[in-house]
C-alpha cells in the first residue's frame, strides 16, 4: 500500500527554519497538518525565520500550519500544542522531535546553565513532547515518533570531546527507542534519523565551521526526503531503529545524492559526528 501525508497532523517541536522546516515542506507538499512548537515569535538578529514564517511557508506549500508559541521545556507548553492539535486537526498522527541545542564545549568549559539547556531542550524534551501526544498517536492509524538524533556510538571519541553535548542526543536517541519498546504491541512506531554529512543549517554556519563547511555539507532536503520515507511507511513493520539518512534513501532506490549537494565532490562532503 502506499502511503502519503495527506491530512496526517505532524506535532514538531521547532521547525521555525532548517532541517525541521524542510521537513514540515516536504509534508505539506503532500497536504499534511503541521503544527509547530517553537519560541521563535519574533525574528532573531542572527537567524532567520520565525515560527510565524515558518506557517506561512507551510501553507504556501500546500499544508495547513498552526504556529504554538511556547518551549518544549515547559510541560504546559507542552500540553497545550498537544491540545491545540487535537482541537484543529483532530488528532496526532505523528511527533517529529526537532528542537535541539548544540555546545561542542569540553566538560570544563561548559557552565552548568549550557548544559541544562541541552538537557532540558534535546532529552527531556523529546521525552515529554513523546509521551503527551502517546494517548493521540495510539488512536492513529499509522502512528510514528521520529527524532532527529544519532545512534548511540560508544567510541571514546565521541564520548570524550563534548560529553554534555553527547549526553544531550544519546539521551534523545534512548528515550526514542524507549517508547518503541514500550509501545511496540500497541503499533507506535519510534525511530531516530542521522545524517552521515554536515547539513546546511544556522548550527554548521555559525557554530562549526562557517561558509567553508556549509559549503561541503548537503543541503535540509535530504534529510527531509529520508523523513518522508520513515514517516510514510508501516509503523508496525519500521520501529526501533536508529535510522541513517543515505542508507533510508538507498533503500528506496535513491542513490545519485547530487542534487543534495550541487557542484560539490562527494569526496569533499565533511562527515557529521557520531558516526
Amino acid at each position: 500500500m502506499t502511503r502519503t501525508l495527506t491530512n496526517r497532523t505532524i506535532l514538531m517541536s521547532g521547525g521555525s527554519r532548517g532541517i525541521g522546516l524542510a521537513i514540515a515542506l516536504r509534508a505539506a507538499a503532500d497536504g499534511a497538518n503541521i503544527v509547530l512548537l517553537a519560541k521563535t515569535d519574533t525574528p532573531h538578529p542572527a537567524l532567520e525565520g520565525t515560527i510565524h514564517t515558518a506557517a506561512e511557508q507551510i501553507r504556501a506549500a500546500g499544508g495547513r500550519a498552526l504556529a504554538v508559541v511556547g518551549d518544549v521545556r515547559n510541560d504546559e507548553d507542552v500540553e497545550r500544542a498537544v491540545a491545540a492539535a487535537i482541537a484543529e486537526f483532530g488528532g496526532i498522527d505523528i511527533v517529529l522531535n526537532n528542537a535541539s541545542v548544540i555546545t561542542l564545549a569540553g566538560s570544563q568549559d561548559l557552565s552548568p546553565k549550557r548544559y541544562d539547556l541541552m538537557q532540558d531542550v534535546n532529552t527531556r524534551g523529546t521525552f515529554m513532547l513523546s509521551r503527551a501526544a502517546i494517548p493521540a498517536l495510539l488512536k492513529s492509524a499509522n502512528p510514528h515518533i521520529l527524532s532527529l538524533s544519532p545512534p548511540i556510538n560508544l567510541d571514546p571519541k565521541w564520548l570524550g570531546p563534548h560529553i554534555g553535548y553527547t549526553l544531550a542526543k544519546y539521551g534523545m536517541s534512548l528515550a526514542t527507542l524507549g517508547f518503541a519498546a514500550e509501545f511496540a504491541e500497541q503499533g507506535v512506531a519510534a525511530n531516530t534519523l542521522w545524517p552521515r554529512t554536515t547539513i546546511q543549517t544556522a548550527a554548521v554556519s555559525n557554530i562549526l565551521g562557517g561558509e567553508e563547511l556549509m559549503r561541503r555539507s548537503r543541503t535540509p532536503e535530504i534529510y527531509a526526503d529520508a523523513a518522508y520515507l520513515v514517516l510514510t511507511s508501516d509503523a508496525r513493520e519500521l520501529t526501533g531503529r536508529s535510522l541513517i539518512v543515505e542508507d533510508v534513501l538507498a533503500d528506496h532506490g535513491i542513490t545519485d545524492l547530487d542534487k543534495y549537494a550541487p557542484g560539490v565532490d562527494p569526496a569533499d562532503l565533511f562527515p557529521d559526528i557520531f558516526l
